[in-house]
């Protein structure tokens, strides 16, 4: 099922930004409860009215054998990454969660959770977002404190017609931070590992909550694989050194490899950028391309 926007409208009220969960099917099913929508809408009484255009959505790809493009989640304004700092964080993976998140087309913003626990790799965690992202709003929270100052700033971001979606990957502590936001142990939480501090997916399905303030929170399972589907503007946003330098390169189709005059290539020969994210960069560059000539070949069959 995917999560898609509804209008609701009872009477002479109509109102928008409602939550329900259409079929993939072509069927709808509506999850929300109408006791909910009344609260918004003032009234005892609640229905559902048109189906809304599904917009804002993120996709990723769940097969990356035979590529299949499956929606987590749609009709956003908000996606928050969400990762513990209870474990290092690859660039790499940083990388691909921004490029799902920007796909999407809403505001992105990262939370670390779980400061109290490792209070030593925060700085390292956010020199690594910076590296990557500069501008990139980020919060450390402690979600256990309802008091804290990050805490509050992105309650105040999730106001009424806003609707959030938390993405990350399993123990990142996101049923906590959906506690915390909701004020109250509304979502079960569950201990990670030990050995690789990986969660126990507490979190099986996607829930829809509604907030003290009136907006809508999406908590979603943990993310085993981060597959990208049809990503190629939100992977430019994340690599924009790249794309920035690589006007400058000799050929317009430059792929920075062996090319002559590539001015990406010399950035790395003179250590201005880190051969590491360029050959990430390709590497994200390459399935992307495949999924589409799977997706052709598929087609032609």
């Amino acid at each position: 099922y995917l999560l898609g926007r509804y209008c609701a409208a009872s009477g002479k009220y109509k109102f928008k930004n409602i939550i329900g969960v259409t079929g993939t099917n072509g069927k709808t099913s509506v999850v929300w409860y109408v006791q909910q929508i009344s609260k918004l809408i003032g009234e005892n009484t609640a229905s559902i009215g048109t189906l809304g255009t599904n917009y804002k959505k993120i996709n990723k790809n769940s097969n990356l054998t035979t590529p299949e493009s499956e929606v987590l989640v749609s009709n956003l304004d908000l996606v928050v990454i969400v990762h513990g700092i209870d474990r290092p964080l690859p660039p790499g993976r940083i990388e691909r969660l921004l490029t799902l998140a920007w796909s999407s087309q809403s505001e992105v913003i990262i939370v670390l959770t779980k400061v109290k626990e490792k209070n030593g790799l925060l700085e390292e965690t956010i020199k690594t977002i910076e590296a990557i992202a500069p501008k990139i709003v980020t919060f450390a929270v402690n979600s256990a404190d309802s008091s804290d100052p990050g805490l509050v700033k992105i309650k105040d971001m999730i106001k009424p017609g806003c609707t959030a979606a938390l993405i990350g990957e399993s123990g990142a502590g996101k049923s906590s931070l959906v506690n915390a936001l909701i004020g109250g142990e509304i979502v079960e939480t569950g201990e990670v590992r030990s050995g690789d501090r990986r969660g126990r997916h507490t979190t099986v399905t996607r829930e829809i909550l509604l907030c003290p303030d009136g907006g809508l929170l999406v908590d979603t399972p943990g993310l085993r694989s981060v597959g990208m589907w049809d990503a190629q503007e939100s992977l430019e946003k994340v690599f924009y050194d790249l794309e920035e330098r690589s006007k400058d390169c000799r050929f317009s189709d430059c792929i920075h490899e062996s090319e002559p005059d590539c001015a990406v290539n010399e950035d790395v020969s003179l250590g201005v950028l880190d051969e590491r994210r360029l050959i990430r960069y390709r590497a994200l560059l390459k399935e992307l391309a495949d999924q589409q000539v799977k997706i052709s070949k598929r087609k032609n069959r």
